[in-house]
Formats: C-alpha cells, structure tokens, sequence
C-alpha cells in the first residue's frame, strides 16, 4: 500500500507563485491551497488528479475572515485531515513612490501582507501536527529594500521579525522558518534579463528552487527561527 502523502496548506496557493509552487509539490504532498478567490476550474482540476486536494476562499479583505478560517480548518479537522505543514506567501506587490503614500494604500498594504500572514499563522500553529514546520515566504528586498516599493519592503521586513519570534513562542512543538527570495517567477510586464542582471548567478530562479528549499526546511528537523535567503546572491551585489 502507497505511503500517504503529508497535508500541507498553502496560503496564497492558488496564484501565480502559489500556484507554481502546487503543481511542484503535488509529488509528494497532498494540498489545501487558499486564494482571496475561487480558483480556476480547470487547473484545479488538473491537480486535484494528481493529489489529494482541498480549496479555501480565504480573502485578507473579509472581516468575516478570522470565524471562516477557524471553521474551514475545523472542518479538515473533522474530515480526518491533520496538517503537518504550512507555507504562507499570500502578499501583493505594489509600486507606491515615496510621496505617492496614503493612508488607505498603507492600510492595505499592511493588511495583506503583514495581518492576515499573522493572523492566518495565529490560527495554523494549533491546528498543526507536532514537528511540523510553518514557512513564510518573504523577499530578498529584507536585505536591500525595494525604493518605489518601500511600504511592500517594510511589511515583508516586518515578517521577518515574526519568524524568530513565532519560533521562541511555538517551540519545541513546532519549527518556524522563513525564505527571502529573490524572481522567481517573473511577470509579464517585467524585463526578466535585467532581473537575471541583478544577481551573481546571472540568472533567475523558479518555482522548482523555492519548492526544493521548502522542503530542506521539513526535512530539517534542527532548524528554526531562521530566515534562508534564495536569491542567487542579489544582495551581495
């Protein structure tokens, strides 16, 4: 009989990065992938008969959030689903000047990328199985802030400060661990030989070097309350 694949939740799972990093995953975990809106039929379907697979309409903007989560991951609870991971890179990405700022935009900013990861980790870590490792994903701008995007580089340095921290409060039971990435799936309206320029590798990562660094993380039951960076040595340039 197959050995049974680990449950973990990927918050932020059914986009762009979210989603490459489930296609990748699918090998050897079964999923429950959470999006701010329902996730395209077809790719979902896709996965869903690669591995086990449950979805999430978990929505940063949604007062309601915080009773919908607990109920969804009572509801997994109740279905004989126990999580052994969890990786939270739900986020957005805005260009805001300096000068441009406004409270509203902050607000929003701070919400998404810095509340709801907290808030989503708050009610994870009881529901994780002992030993498991809760991952954030950050970014390489920790190191060197991104200057027309000051407010998305303060928020994520602002998770860089709950990782340590989560792993005083949640250890030894559980292991928190974050990774400061650099490209790693660049978009469209982005110049990706210039990204490849900025770092040493001369090159840009993928959705396959995050996934291999999650799992050195799970697979690495002596690490905690570090952050890894995954950059191709952007900040060393």
């Amino acid at each position: 009989m197959p050995e049974e694949k680990p449950w973990w939740i990927l918050v932020g799972g059914m986009r762009r990065l979210g989603g490459a990093l489930a296609e990748e995953l699918a090998e050897d975990h079964a999923l429950v992938l959470t999006g701010s809106q329902d996730g395209e039929g077809g790719w979902l379907k896709s996965l869903g008969s690669r591995t086990s697979l449950r979805t999430f309409r978990w929505n940063a903007m949604d007062p309601e959030l915080g009773p919908q989560m607990m109920a969804d991951l009572a509801g997994l609870e109740s279905a004989g689903i126990h999580l052994g991971g969890a990786v939270i890179l739900a986020g957005v990405f805005p260009e805001h000047p300096f000068g441009a700022w406004t409270m509203t935009e902050l607000e929003n900013i701070w919400r998404v990328n810095l509340s709801f990861p907290m808030l989503c980790a708050q009610a994870l870590a009881p529901r994780l199985v002992d030993g498991s490792c809760m991952q954030f994903l950050l970014d390489t701008s920790i190191h060197q802030p991104f200057l027309r995007r000051l407010p998305y580089s303060a928020s994520k340095s602002g998770l860089g400060s709950l990782v340590p921290g989560l792993a005083q409060l949640l250890a030894p039971r559980l292991r928190v661990v974050g990774h400061a990435i650099g490209t790693a799936l660049p978009d469209e309206n982005s110049d990706p030989e210039w990204l490849a320029s900025q770092s040493l590798l001369k090159r840009n990562g993928s959705p396959a070097d995050v996934a291999r660094s999650l799992r050195f993380a799970e697979e690495s039951p002596y690490l905690t309350g570090e952050i890894m960076t995954l950059d191709g040595g952007r900040r060393w340039r």
